[in-house]
């Protein structure tokens, strides 16, 4: 009797297959139609992310209190001056996540040619997701220390712009990097550069 393995591993009803070894029932093809999706879910990533850049939101708000101690000599602009640490660590924070997102999935081999522009779509909404996250987080943060309304508002429209912007670069610096021949692993740390100089 001529036993077929394809046969037997097509028929999923077929009493041979019970007697496969392992590793012929767990072949390439049943494998790649059994794999789930190349990323994530967005809205795990949203928390995962989220949490972490509202943690380090507070804790570079910290810096506030040194500010604040020399407020004789800063008095003229001391209620913008006193979020600046916040707006660039939001922007520095928010870009080299996302940069380290990038070299990681290149390093891998999720983010390919194939799977570029699903992973480009997604970091633009996660770019708004979190500037909005971000934003109200920042403007909670100004509301407790009593700004004034109007530097309230142009706080919270800066960390939005400023977090939209990181995640941008964030996303496309490595990808830039590597197709000029640079490691995208220095956009981790140029990132924070040059959202310091914007």
């Amino acid at each position: 009797v001529i036993f077929n393995v394809d046969d037997g591993l097509m028929n999923d009803d077929s009493s041979h297959n019970k007697h496969l070894p392992k590793a012929l029932t767990n072949s390439p093809c049943s494998i790649a139609s059994t794999s789930g999706p190349a990323f994530p879910p967005f809205n795990e990533q949203v928390k995962e992310r989220a949490g972490w850049l509202i943690g380090l939101l507070f804790l570079q708000s910290c810096s506030s209190f040194i500010i604040q101690y020399n407020q004789t000599f800063l008095q003229n602009h001391m209620v913008i001056v006193q979020f600046l640490t916040m707006l660039v660590g939001a922007g520095g924070n928010a870009g080299n996540q996302a940069s380290v997102r990038v070299i990681r999935s290149l390093a891998v081999g999720t983010l390919n040619r194939h799977t570029m522009d699903q992973f480009l779509r997604q970091e633009a909404k996660m770019a708004l997701c979190l500037s909005a996250l971000i934003g109200t987080t920042g403007f909670i943060r100004a509301a407790l220390f009593r700004t004034p309304p109007g530097e309230t508002i142009a706080i919270t429209t800066s960390v939005f712009a400023i977090v939209a912007v990181s995640v941008a670069i964030g996303s496309t610096l490595p990808l830039g990097m590597k197709k000029v021949g640079i490691d995208p692993a220095n956009s981790s740390t140029s990132i924070q550069v040059i959202m310091d100089i914007l």
